[in-house]
């Protein structure tokens, strides 16, 4: 065997070697887009009110309102983009609103929660009594049916594409807090509307 052929073959070795590493390497996984989901009610209440108590171990809910945003404009009934909650201090006389989105969007609304400015609160009276988050143990989508199921499907084939916005308040006549199903964009706009006991579950009344 020739000294040339001897000195060849460590070069072929590592010419194959090299071939080999190049064929078996697998490109990097891309990432996958984060997955966006509008949430029930219930479940931005409790994250806004996760961040309050920080604010104010006190804290209780003085409301609950959906937050209609342009870059998520159809969601499952029951479930929004983004909410807006309003809580309320007696120790500090105060209250504050807070957002949750799922996106950043106008008007100041950020993606998760986001707190709002502090303002005077004169105390219980009406629609701005305060509840235990405790209280509100229905959720929206669970609401949604009961709408349906007492005025709501019957509403929704005469009047069709109508946006199912919800509204979370104490209102005076009724001992528990109660959420508002809404076929519209906002209760002063609405012409049906139907309130459930957010603790029960019950149907309480059909608004016009």
């Amino acid at each position: 065997m020739t000294r040339k052929f001897l000195l060849a073959i460590p070069a072929a070795l590592l010419l194959m070697l090299s071939a080999c590493s190049e064929t078996t390497s697998t490109p990097e996984p891309k990432k996958e887009a984060e997955k966006v989901e509008p949430v029930t009610g219930q479940t931005a209440l409790f994250r806004m009110y996760q961040v309050a108590r920080n604010w104010a171990p006190d804290a209780q809910v003085l409301n609950l309102n959906t937050v209609a945003i342009a870059e998520v404009p159809t969601v499952p009934p029951g479930t929004a983009a983004a909410w807006e909650a309003t809580f309320a201090s007696a120790e500090k006389s105060q209250a504050r609103s807070y957002t949750y989105s799922i996106v950043e969007s106008q008007g100041n609304l950020h993606k998760g929660v986001f707190p709002g400015p502090e303002q005077a609160w004169g105390g219980p009276h009406g629609t701005t009594t305060p509840f235990l988050m405790a209280a509100v143990k229905i959720d929206t989508d669970a609401a949604y049916k009961t709408a349906l199921a007492n005025g709501g499907s019957d509403y929704d084939k005469k009047t069709p594409g109508k946006p199912i916005t919800f509204a979370l308040e104490k209102v005076e006549k009724f001992p528990d807090p109660v959420w508002r199903v809404i076929w519209g964009e906002s209760a002063g706009t609405s012409s049906f509307s139907v309130h459930v006991d957010a603790s029960t579950g019950d149907f309480k009344e059909k608004l016009h």
